[in-house]
């Protein structure tokens, strides 16, 4: 196996043979509700319950991210490819119909029909590169069981069952 140097699209392309699990982070920074898809939420701690995900400097989504106290972290089942295509394309409003979604008592938008959801308060932004990192204390969750979970992979999203055999 030959090692070669690490460019930015290798690296992307490394990164993109490891599966990951989607999301849609929304959040409201009292400019209305924003929101983008993710693939790199990760649990960080268990106590206090944390979680961390990065977001690039240059997405719309991001002073929205940065002058929001809370997040919402929406988790996409297998029949919402559509979903996290509508968040990840920008130029549009991404809560216009047919997006359905709601307010939490606290506020911050939560989209109908997601597998489940946490909700977390912005503890750290870090600056890496081209991205910041954002860490968050989830203070409240509602989750769903028995919907499998949207994955993304070698740049297409699939469902757990593509992969049974």
């Amino acid at each position: 196996m030959n090692a070669l140097p690490v460019d930015a699209a290798r690296f992307r392309r490394v990164f993109r043979r490891h599966p990951a699990g989607v999301v849609v982070i929304t959040v409201d920074s009292e400019a209305g509700p924003a929101g983008f898809t993710a693939t790199s939420l990760t649990s960080v701690s268990a106590q206090p319950p944390s979680v961390s995900f990065g977001i690039s400097a240059r997405s719309s989504t991001w002073p929205h991210v940065r002058d929001a106290g809370s997040v919402v972290v929406n988790f996409l089942g297998a029949h919402q490819e559509g979903l996290a295509r509508r968040f990840a394309t920008s130029g549009l409003d991404r809560f216009a119909a047919p997006t359905r979604w709601r307010r939490l008592a606290g506020g911050e938008p939560v989209l109908d029909g997601v597998t489940g959801w946490l909700r977390a308060e912005v503890r750290s932004l870090i600056p890496v590169g081209d991205h910041h990192l954002v860490l968050a204390q989830v203070v409240e969750t509602d989750l769903r069981e028995g919907s499998a979970p949207l994955l993304y992979h070698d740049g297409r999203y699939h469902s757990i069952q593509d992969y049974r055999t």
